[in-house]
């Protein structure tokens, strides 16, 4: 893949581009901050993170630690407001559900995430992604916005 990304990073440069936020879902080629870290190595710093706390829940990672650590390396250049939990029926084909922001960590998990968020340096915009199939699309914006309203208080 490096070679590919290398000449990926020259023509995004020929464009103008200055950052690529690549999103850390599991199964991809950077998916926790350690991948990111090795493929910048080889690539350069146009390359960041997109940093969706969600993924990092289901696959045992820790968001805020990942959030003090991409910022330590200027590499964090995203951040997604979506929350995830366990799925805990046995007969479940799915080991975990994408829920509305405060569903699956309470409100005081998320104040303290993006406390972390803007001491590693991060003051963009937060994209919600809504994917909580228990309730409906508007229910689900609203009970996000209302968790990401108090948790991004200055």
């Amino acid at each position: 893949a490096i070679p590919k990304w290398k000449e990926l990073v020259r023509m995004a440069e020929d464009c103008g581009i200055r950052q690529i936020a690549l999103e850390n879902h599991g199964m991809q080629l950077v998916y926790n901050p350690e991948t990111l870290f090795r493929l910048r190595e080889a690539v350069g710093p146009m390359v960041g993170m997109n940093l969706d706390p969600s993924h990092l829940f289901w696959m045992g990672g820790d968001p805020i630690e990942a959030a003090r650590v991409l910022g330590e390396q200027g590499a964090l250049y995203h951040v997604h407001g979506k929350d995830s939990r366990p799925e805990r029926r046995t007969s479940s084909a799915r080991f975990v559900e994408y829920v509305a922001v405060g569903c699956g960590h309470g409100s005081q998990w998320w104040k303290e995430f993006f406390s972390t968020v803007r001491m590693a340096g991060y003051d963009g915009d937060v994209s919600l992604e809504m994917e909580d199939l228990t309730m409906p699309m508007l229910e689900g914006h609203l009970t996000s916005l209302r968790v990401l309203k108090e948790a991004l208080v200055l």
